[in-house]
């Protein structure tokens, strides 16, 4: 491999492909904060034009972290097709951005080859393409996936409603469901942050909701966001679980610190599907952003966009019914600003879909962050354009549980208007029953929660 370049008469030179793969990422906070982010412009420029020229052969063979000594890339290249992957080895990555906005390449196309891409081969095409090439590039795939519901079908927007409370009050959180509900948000699933991590709190939230959703005859699926291993005991005593939820990370490392391992997904996965309330096959959430390792002190020198997409390697492996990404979540030393926060979405999105995942996206920020609603708004409105399947209902855009700020109710309506999408089919029959929406526009009686205690 030739890891080195000039630009404007100074030759850069670098020791390694992680060190390439760091130097080529755009600004973002955490990798400056460990020390691996370029550290001028013409660097950066450098490094993305070594990555340009390697092929994806020489990207298989120096994996950022070794196979012997992490999960994580096991999980990558176990699950790997190594037929398409002798195909299209000797592409190089500035090759395959080509390839991939090729007007004639179709996604299903695309979705062909991802199976023969290592994580690191997608995270390095996407180092190399603008704010546009991501867009259009993530907007050619469409990945669906069924639980109750079918996520992903063509010309339709979904949303989570997140009713969470500070004190797991039930009343509250019907409350703000409710709301939620009466704007046409909850089609991609009813899903509780839990304040009380305990297999108590979790099967009340559960039951509670899904005897909501009985009464009502509301066809999505419900979810409490504890760790696994507690619903799992959830699950073994009863209570009705449609999805279960795990966030995950990029290195062993870190999902060690989730407390979460292949053997207790795989036993997770397993149990929901013996003992789960859902129709299926799709029966796992997981949630992920760009960060993550770093707040742990588990990225080993990694650049956090790869790590990312090295999380999508891990998860394509379980064929979730959805996985969100939250890179804005973690705060301004992983991901400091606005223009920061849009860059990640973006790049998680694409790369997401080219690991063959029904990607959403929380375009979200905390108090402490250089970033506002407007850049939340252009966010959220950049990524409906690129495909998200779904994005986050939160009462007036606020989660007062876990304090920081997402899409509100009236973000998911406007979305979907703004660009003439519509809720999932069977949750829009729904909303046409209760009056709450018609020609896939909301009615009058929309945004009345009351409509439910009658």
């Amino acid at each position: 491999m030739i890891l080195k370049a000039k630009v404007y008469n100074k030759v850069f030179a670098f020791k390694s492909l992680k060190e390439v793969m760091s130097k080529a990422n755009e600004e973002k906070s955490g990798d400056e904060l460990v020390g691996i982010a370029a550290t001028s412009a013409s660097e950066r420029v450098a490094a993305k034009l070594i990555l340009s020229n390697l092929t994806l052969e020489d990207i298989y063979n120096n994996p950022v972290i070794p196979y012997e000594e992490d999960e994580v890339t096991r999980a990558i290249y176990d699950g790997l097709n190594l037929r398409i992957y002798q195909e299209i080895k000797s592409w190089t990555v500035g090759y395959l951005r080509e390839y991939i906005l090729e007007h004639k390449t179709s996604g299903d196309a695309l979705l062909h080859i991802s199976r023969g891409l290592t994580s690191e081969m997608i995270a390095a095409v996407a180092k190399l393409m603008s704010t546009m090439d991501l867009v259009c590039g993530a907007k050619k795939m469409r990945i669906q996936s069924h639980c109750n519901t079918t996520l992903g079908v063509p010309g339709t927007l979904a949303f989570r409603c997140q009713p969470n409370h500070p004190t797991d009050n039930v009343e509250g959180i019907m409350a703000a469901l409710k709301e939620g509900l009466s704007y046409g948000s909850g089609d991609a699933v009813i899903g509780i942050n839990p304040v009380e991590d305990n297999v108590e709190t979790v099967t009340r939230l559960l039951e509670t909701v899904k005897n909501f959703m009985t009464k009502w005859e509301i066809p999505t699926q419900n979810c409490v966001l504890a760790h696994v291993t507690t619903q799992m005991k959830a699950i073994e005593k009863g209570a009705p679980v449609d999805l279960v939820f795990q966030s995950i990370a990029g290195t062993q490392k870190a999902n060690d610190a989730f407390g979460v391992n292949k053997e207790i997904l795989d036993e997770a996965f397993a149990l929901v599907q013996r003992k789960g309330t859902a129709t299926g096959p799709n029966l796992l959430y997981f949630e992920t952003g760009q960060g993550s390792e770093v707040s742990l002190d588990a990225h080993l020198g990694v650049d956090m966009m790869t790590l990312e997409a090295r999380t999508y390697g891990y998860a394509r492996n379980y064929r979730p019914f959805m996985t969100n990404n939250v890179s804005g979540f973690i705060g301004p030393e992983t991901i400091y600003s606005g223009r920061e926060v849009l860059r990640a979405d973006l790049e998680d999105l694409f790369m997401g879909k080219l690991h063959g995942l029904p990607m959403g996206i929380a375009p979200c920020y905390t108090n402490h962050m250089k970033m506002d609603q407007n850049d939340q708004e252009m966010g959220t409105l950049l990524c409906a354009m690129a495909g998200s399947n779904f994005f986050m209902g939160v009462a007036g855009g606020d989660d007062v549980m876990l304090s920081y700020q997402d899409t509100s109710f009236h973000d998911d309506a406007s979305t979907r208007e703004i660009l003439g999408l519509r809720p999932l089919p069977e949750f829009e029959k729904w909303l046409e029953k209760m009056g709450i929406m018609e020609n896939g526009l909301l009615t009058e009686r929309a945004g009345d929660p009351s409509i439910f205690d009658k």
